[in-house]
């Protein structure tokens, strides 16, 4: 079979065939016979790669499933540390073990990457909640607390009822469902990566709208955070509605006790 022919068949057939193909060509001396076959190893390698990753991610979905759980939510909350902006959480029931390529390393996601992900678990969620704190919210209590309200609000907003729930680092109090709080859980759980990305992608959507409204700020570039450019900005508008007040009076721009997980 010509080396064209095994090409058009590897599109046909896809991996399946993949190890045929290397059976068949290791011998070969051609250099593109032994091109295809380091294509057909490196196509390997990365689906036992993302195999292995579903493993991980996925093993306390698996066995809350395994107990009879059906809609098992993943909760994650971003913005506990910036200067401005709202605590904004989100919940994802996801359907089963979905192949969510990049889902164990969110902190690192480009926002390209971030964004297409984020449309994938849209497009195969059961359902997802998204609960968001306003700053004045926030000036009221601690930012812990109201990382709890916005985890709450995520909850409610989910328009299927969860039968249990993994959360990131934290235990949730008042509520029915049982709860695991699974510490690093962006990393080990699926379900609590896709929240965090969801949060992610709507927090910064929100900051992007209201940079429109406070332009001075530059609030779509660092989405509230305190960056030289913001403590800049500040220093030389004062703040806007959008900004935090310290829980101890300290003065806008000061250092925060609760910084992003």
């Amino acid at each position: 079979m010509s080396l064209k022919r095994l090409q058009a068949l590897i599109q046909e057939e896809g991996p399946e065939i993949f190890p045929d193909i290397i059976a068949a060509l290791s011998e070969d001396p051609r250099e593109g016979a032994q091109k295809l076959v380091r294509q057909c190893r490196q196509q390997l390698e990365e689906r036992e790669r993302r195999r292995a990753t579903l493993q991980r991610m996925y093993s306390y979905e698996r066995q809350l499933w395994s107990m009879g759980y059906r809609h098992v939510a993943g909760l994650d909350a971003v913005g506990r540390g910036p200067l401005a902006g709202p605590v904004v959480a989100a919940a994802v029931i996801l359907p089963g073990e979905v192949d969510l390529p990049g889902i164990d390393d969110v902190k690192r996601l480009s926002p390209r990457r971030r964004q297409e992900l984020y449309e994938q678990i849209c497009a195969s969620a059961v359902a997802i909640g998204v609960g968001m704190v306003q700053p004045e919210s926030i000036d009221e209590a601690s930012v812990i607390v109201a990382t709890y309200k916005a985890l709450v609000k995520a909850l409610a907003d989910l328009p299927v009822t969860p039968d249990h729930l993994l959360i990131d680092g934290l235990h949730l109090p008042g509520v029915t469902q049982p709860q695991v709080p699974v510490v690093g859980g962006e990393s080990l759980s699926c379900s609590i990566a896709a929240a965090a990305v969801v949060a992610k992608v709507r927090r910064d959507e929100y900051m992007i709208e209201m940079d429109a409204k406070y332009p001075e700020y530059g609030f779509k570039h660092h989405k509230g955070y305190g960056t030289a450019e913001h403590r800049l900005a500040l220093e030389r508008y004062g703040p806007c509605p959008l900004h935090r007040k310290p829980a101890d009076g300290a003065p806008v721009g000061a250092p925060l006790l609760f910084t992003e997980s």
